[in-house]
């Protein structure tokens, strides 16, 4: 038995490809599924917790480079000498971070419960921008 039911991915992809255009009717369905796709990521986000046993957090870090800032040639000064400078480099680095499963599993009986109300009321969402926008 799949541990992990994905009964919301099949409406899930025309969705996501009508996020990508830009008709008045395709933006009012962008943004009355904008709640159903958050979740949906926050459902696979959890999956995958629970699956590899740990989350990963991000944390952004300053690290030293050795910058070239030679100056460019100018009139004056047709051939600048090379120069080096120290500068700050700015990288997302990921870690590990421990999950309680007990409460992972819970989060994701949750957004799989809030999915399931979000797809009940997104049909007549979708009528309503379909009977606004008609293309």
């Amino acid at each position: 038995m799949n541990r992990f039911p994905l009964s919301g991915l099949p409406l899930m992809a025309p969705l996501l490809a009508l996020a990508a255009c830009g008709t008045p009717q395709q933006e009012c369905i962008r943004m009355v599924s904008r709640d159903l796709i958050v979740v949906e990521r926050l459902i696979t986000e959890t999956q995958t917790n629970l699956a590899r046993g740990y989350a990963i957090a991000e944390r952004q870090i300053t690290v030293p480079s050795f910058e070239d800032c030679t100056p460019y040639p100018t009139k004056a000064n047709p051939k600048p000498r090379v120069q080096m400078c120290w500068d700050d480099e700015v990288r997302t680095q990921t870690y590990p971070v421990a999950i309680d499963p007990a409460v992972e599993q819970a989060k994701l009986n949750g957004l799989l419960t809030k999915r399931s109300q979000l797809n009940q009321s997104l049909a007549p969402a979708v009528a309503q921008c379909q009977a606004r926008y008609p293309e």
